[in-house]
C-alpha cells in the first residue's frame, strides 16, 4: 500500500446510560479516530480504546495522540507497507502504548482489505457467520436493576451475560441472579477488584455455575492468578493481564487462566490478535471478543476478528442501539435473536458517517506523508 496521508480526529460521545466498573462510571466516551488515505483512493478507519484517564491502564486519549505524531506515524511513513504485519512489526520499537498501536494497525487493516475488494473478516482469515453476542452489565443503583436488565437482555436473545463485579457488590448479587435466572450463561467480570487475602471469598463464586470469573486479580500478576486458580473449580479468564502472544503463552504454561478474553486495543492490533487466536486454537483455549465501549468503527473491527474459528464463546459485541443514540457508521451494527451478521462490503462493511464524525470532532491534525 501506498499510503498519502492520516486523519487523526477525537471524537466525544455520550453513552444513553452511565456503564460502571470497579473502577470508575463512564457517562460519555472520548477517543481517537485514525483515517489512513491510500494512493489508490482508500480510506481504512481505525477506533482507539484510551479514554481520559489512565484507569483501565497507562494509555490516555492525550498520551495516545503524542505517541502517534512523534513516533508512529513518522515510522509508519519510512515502512513500506505489502501488508499490515509489517506496519505491526515495525511499530514493536515502541514499548507498550498497544492503544495507540491499534488505533493505526485497525486502518491499515481497513485500508488493506478495501484495496483487496475483500470484507475485512476475510483477509484476516474468517468465515462469514452470523456472531453470537453477549453483553455486559454494569454495576447499576440496586441489585433491582441489575435483575431488570438482565430480564431484558435474555427476552432480546443475548447469548451470554457478564455483570461486573466488585466487593460488596459479588456473592449476593449473583445468589439473586441465579434464583432468577438458573440456567443462563453467566459470567462475572472484576477487573482486577480482588488480592489472594480474599480467595476464600472468591472460592464462594464457585456456587453459580459461572462460565468464568474475569481478571480477579491485579492486571500486571500471572503469578497468582495461577495460584488462585489452583483453588477454584470456575476458570479464570484474563483480560488486563494480557497485552501479547508471550503474555499468552506463559499465562496458559502457568495455568493463570483457562478462558482468554481477546482486545484489539488491549495486545496493539489486529496482527497480534490473530497470533494469539492461533495459539488459543492450537492448545484448546477458549478464546471471546471483549469490548470498550467502542464506537461503530472499533465494534465493527472486533465482529470482524470474531468470525474467526477459535472465537468459541459470545463476546462483548452488543449493537449500536445498546450504547449510542446514534452511532458513527451507516448502517449501525444491529442484531437478531443474539445474533449479528456481517455485511459483505470490502473492508470492515460499514461507512462512516462522516456528517456524524464532523459534529462530534473537538480536535483533527492531518498527517502528510512527503
Amino acid at each position: 500500500m501506498q499510503i498519502k496521508e492520516v486523519i487523526i480526529r477525537e471524537l466525544v460521545m455520550k453513552l444513553k446510560h452511565p456503564f460502571t466498573t470497579s473502577v470508575g462510571t463512564e457517562t460519555e466516551k472520548a477517543f481517537l479516530l485514525a483515517e489512513v488515505r491510500t494512493e489508490k483512493g482508500v480510506s481504512g478507519w481505525g477506533e482507539g480504546v484510551s479514554i481520559t484517564e489512565p484507569i483501565y491502564n497507562e494509555e490516555t486519549v492525550s498520551t495516545n495522540w503524542a505517541v502517534l505524531r512523534e513516533q508512529l506515524l513518522p515510522t509508519l511513513f519510512h515502512t513500506t507497507v505489502h501488508h499490515p504485519d509489517d506496519a505491526a512489526r515495525a511499530f514493536q520499537y515502541v514499548r507498550r502504548n498497544y492503544n495507540a498501536k491499534a488505533l493505526l494497525d485497525g486502518a491499515i487493516w481497513d485500508a488493506y482489505a478495501k484495496e483487496a475488494e475483500k470484507p475485512l473478516y476475510e483477509v484476516l482469515g474468517g468465515e462469514k457467520r452470523p456472531v453470537d453476542v453477549g453483553i455486559s452489565i454494569g454495576i447499576k443503583p440496586s441489585m433491582t436493576d441489575v435483575l431488570d436488565t438482565i430480564t431484558k437482555a435474555v427476552d432480546e436473545g443475548y447469548k451470554r451475560i457478564k455483570v461486573k463485579v466488585k466487593p460488596g457488590w459479588d456473592i449476593d448479587l449473583l445468589k439473586l441472579i441465579r434464583a432468577r435466572f438458573p440456567d443462563i450463561a453467566l459470567m462475572a467480570d472484576a477487573n482486577c477488584a480482588y488480592t489472594l487475602a480474599d480467595i476464600d471469598h472468591l472460592k464462594r463464586f464457585d456456587d453459580f455455575k459461572l462460565m468464568m470469573i474475569e481478571q480477579p486479580l491485579a492486571e500486571d500478576d500471572i503469578i497468582d492468578h495461577a495460584g488462585l486458580q489452583r483453588e477454584l473449580r470456575t476458570p479464570i479468564c484474563l483480560d488486563e493481564s494480557l497485552h501479547s502472544d508471550e503474555d499468552v503463552r506463559k499465562a496458559l504454561e502457568l495455568d493463570s487462566c483457562r478462558i482468554v478474553n481477546m482486545k484489539i486495543g488491549r495486545v496493539g492490533g489486529l496482527s497480534e490478535a490473530r497470533r494469539i487466536h492461533t495459539r488459543c486454537k492450537q492448545e484448546g483455549v477458549p478464546l471471546w471478543c471483549g469490548g470498550m465501549l467502542e464506537a461503530g468503527i472499533g465494534r465493527a473491527h472486533n465482529l470482524a476478528l470474531t468470525t474467526l474459528p477459535g472465537f468459541t464463546l459470545p463476546g462483548d459485541t452488543a449493537p449500536s442501539s445498546h450504547y449510542w443514540e446514534q452511532d458513527i457508521i451507516q448502517p449501525e451494527v444491529e442484531m437478531a435473536e443474539g445474533q449479528i451478521l456481517l455485511p459483505q462490503q470490502p473492508g470492515i462493511g460499514f461507512e462512516p458517517d462522516m456528517d456524524r464524525i464532523h459534529a462530534l470532532t473537538v480536535r483533527s491534525q492531518t498527517f502528510e506523508n512527503r
